[in-house]
């Protein structure tokens, strides 16, 4: 009998505590406690893998096959392998399989050993075998392919087992060495819990220890949303007796002075944990105590954190200041935050962006106009980027205090420097229907909508609503509570009741219903974005379809398009995800209401819920259609060329292929694993430009313009891909940040 056992593994997690890059971070570290111990998952439960020895098999003719499996196997792509595979069908048995997928394992072609794994699974003579699995995913998971890891994981659960505590650990690290992959950090966070909920298993303390410090790795304003999480795994470390370092205590603090409402009975218990703990509050900890301290106005507390703070000797950090101003502008004492503005200007010699947008909206909000104006002046001198939300919070408090002029003045300098914001046309447009300058306020709204980085919201709408209204154009008025209906944009109560009177002084009430269908370009656009990897859901009826919008946050592409596609689909987006028409923050994922009338689109790219090309692709590639692939998941390379991403088979590809060719644009196609890649080289990228150039976003023209220049949107593995190669395997593909979700 063979036994295959676990080789030590290469735990050199590159996540570990010493990857803090914010303030609340300790120079000093115990490395005993807080690095990802290789040795801990020596002592891990593992199940025995027991597998018969070649020579062992009475039959000669099956030892001389499974011995040319072993050999040929390996040295294939995953096609051929499978070809192969299903070749031997009518002869080989479970214990076969088992043995070629341990072999696969005992000589490190662990991807080999995970195909051979996942055509025995589909065989209807297969036996789950929970070793192998284990085994087969222990080895996926050190090698950092989650994607395969997981899946296996999932395989166990599905037969009703709990995995072993090897994989769930196993699992975690390997969502954490994924640094840049989207959603990593959310799944190693599921497998954790589930590993404790699920398994009863107690993660060793390298555990807790890096999956806490990758929670607070991450920027405040997004980490906030896993303070459940990091509560749960300081409660897991209290009431399993482990040792609970400085950093997480400071950490902890950390994410609850970055909340909307801050839990200050919760702050102040663990810093007395601190203490008992015989733990020195550091500078990290005092400066989250006073980024607390800014958004209740606890000034006594402030200014004690502030004396301890000198008392450290380690320098005051520029945001101390910042939070210092806010506290005091909380209590309605500005001119003290810009007492505190001139000390930062003082001590540390030069002010940042920060601390001058923050002086600034004190300034604006208390309509000290001269001390603002004279600020911003100052700002804008020191060139520093970017300057759009101060001029949001000066042309807010000119149109407070009824300065319209002023409005108008800061509107045009703002346009002279700053990227276009729907805020600012907002607020210039609201000061032109005031002044009952309709003439201008519908050609900056015509604007708006034509211009789809700005665009227009239900703000927009009900200002230019409520300027025809006071001019008594009803006809005007009408067109515009028609598209507000269409958009589901919500009308404000005094702007309705208007409405109502005059149509009900019709012979005729209105009875239009508005029907939910997509327009030709939202069908187009809806295209693209499938092609380009777009997900829809569907329930297990198949009635019931719902469209997950998801953007890149590395993709700068992404950052202009996501706003776009919100306001295009905005009367199909489920109500959880509309927010207020103030924000300019609009999230990196939101999703759609659930109607059949999505089952059309489910049925053509994403049946049984893998993503497909549809068969009548070659009707739907419009140059609408290509654009939107294009900028939702396309790519420019260093030297110029432009690649498109899709999932799917073969065929499809090569039909997609065939359809370009009818345009005079000749591609090219590599294959990474599941993913096609389709290349627009050398002359072929500008045709393709030409031929998408009018229906990409203006904000995007430079960025994705084939001009022999990089866009940041194609770093990676796709500025060297070979497209004179043969295709990849599956360990090269390209998007594995996503295949998690597939």
């Amino acid at each position: 009998m063979m036994l295959l056992t676990t080789a030590p593994p290469d735990l050199s997690l590159s996540l570990s505590l010493s990857i803090l890059t914010h303030t609340h971070s300790s120079s000093s570290q115990n490395p005993n406690s807080l690095c990802f111990a290789s040795t801990d998952l020596n002592h891990l439960a593992s199940p025995k893998l027991e597998v018969r020895e070649l020579d062992e098999l009475p039959e000669q003719w099956r030892r001389s096959k499974l011995a040319w499996l072993c050999k040929e196997l390996p040295s294939h792509k995953s096609g051929t392998l499978i070809r192969i595979l299903n070749a031997q069908k009518k002869w080989m048995r479970q214990e076969d399989a088992t043995y070629v997928a341990v072999h696969c394992m005992r000589i490190r072609e662990n991807d080999a050993g995970f195909r051979v794994y996942k055509w025995m699974m589909q065989r209807n003579w297969c036996r789950f075998d929970f070793a192998l699995a284990t085994k087969l995913a222990d080895y996926m998971g050190k090698e950092r392919k989650f994607a395969k890891c997981r899946e296996i994981f999932d395989d166990i659960i599905k037969q009703g087992r709990v995995p072993s505590e090897s994989t769930f650990h196993i699992l975690v690290v390997a969502y954490l060495s994924a640094a840049k992959g989207e959603g990593c950090l959310e799944e190693a966070c599921s497998v954790y819990n589930r590993m404790i909920q699920l398994g009863g298993y107690q993660p060793r303390l390298s555990l807790h220890n890096s999956l806490f410090k990758a929670i607070v790795s991450k920027p405040g304003s997004s980490a906030k949303a896993y303070l459940k999480q990091a509560e749960f795994i300081f409660h897991n470390l209290l009431t399993t007796g482990l040792e609970i370092h400085k950093d997480i205590y400071g950490g902890l603090i950390w994410l609850h002075s970055y909340q909307d409402t801050v839990d200050t009975e919760r702050m102040a218990s663990l810093r007395k944990e601190m203490q008992e703990a015989g733990i020195e509050e550091g500078k990290e900890v005092l400066v989250s105590v006073l980024r607390a301290c800014s958004k209740h106005g606890g000034v006594e507390e402030a200014e004690n954190t502030w004396l301890r703070l000198l008392r450290l000797d380690a320098g005051l950090p520029s945001q101390a200041f910042v939070y210092k101003m806010e506290v005091y502008a909380k209590v309605g004492e500005p001119k003290k935050s810009l007492e505190i503005f001139r000390e930062m200007q003082e001590y540390l010699g030069s002010v940042n962006v920060v601390a001058y947008r923050k002086v600034i909206e004190i300034m604006c909000k208390a309509k000290e106009i001269e001390i603002a104006e004279s600020l911003m002046a100052d700002f804008i001198n020191t060139g520093l980027k970017p300057s759009m939300p101060a001029y949001i919070d000066v042309m807010n408090m000119y149109f407070n205090l009824s300065l319209y002029a002023k409005v108008e003045s800061a509107f045009s300098q703002c346009l002279e420097i700053c990227r276009p914001s729907r805020t600012v046309y907002c607020i210039y447009l609201d000061s032109l229907v005031k002044v009952r300058n309709l003439d201008k306020a519908e050609e900056i709204f015509d604007y708006m909508q034509s211009n789809g980085a700005i665009g227009v919201n239900a703000r927009a709408c009900n200002t230019i609503l409520s300027g025809y209204l006071s001019a008594g154009d009803d006809f005007k008025a009408e067109k515009i509570y028609g598209r507000m209906c269409q958009k589901m944009y919500d009308v404000d109560p005094p702007l309705m009741e208007i409405i109502e009177s005059f149509l009900s002084l019709r012979k005729k009430p209105d009875k239009r219903r508005i029907s939910m269908t997509l327009t030709k370009e939202q069908r187009e656009i809806l295209v693209g974005l499938l092609l380009g990897g777009l997900r829809i859901e569907s329930d297990d009826d198949r009635k019931n379809h719902m469209i997950r919008f998801e953007f890149s946050e590395n993709s700068s592409a992404h950052a202009v398009l996501r706003r776009y596609i919100y306001d295009q689909y905005h009367e199909w987006l489920h109500p959880s995800c509309k927010f207020g028409e103030n924000t300019e923050h609009i999230p990196y994922k939101f999703s759609s209401i659930s109607p059949s009338y999505f089952g059309f689109y489910a049925d053509q790219f994403w049946p049984n819920g893998r993503q497909m090309i549809p068969k009548l692709v070659h009707r739907w590639l419009s140059p609408c259609v290509l654009a939107y692939w294009y900028m939702y998941g396309g790519y420019r390379t260093a030297s110029g060329d432009i690649l498109l991403k899709i999932k799917g088979s073969e065929e499809g590809v090569q039909k997609i292929v065939r359809t370009l060719k009818t345009r005079s644009l000749d591609c090219k196609v590599k294959r990474k694993g599941r993913v096609f890649w389709i290349g627009f080289l050398g002359s072929n990228s500008t045709l393709f430009w030409k031929l998408t150039e009018p229906y990409i976003l203006d904000d995007l023209k430079h960025v994705l313009k084939s001009d022999g220049e990089s866009s940041d949107n194609s770093k990676g593995s796709n500025e060297t891909m070979n497209f004179a190669s043969g295709s990849d395997s599956d360990e090269n593909v390209s998007d594995n940040s996503d295949d998690y979700r597939n």
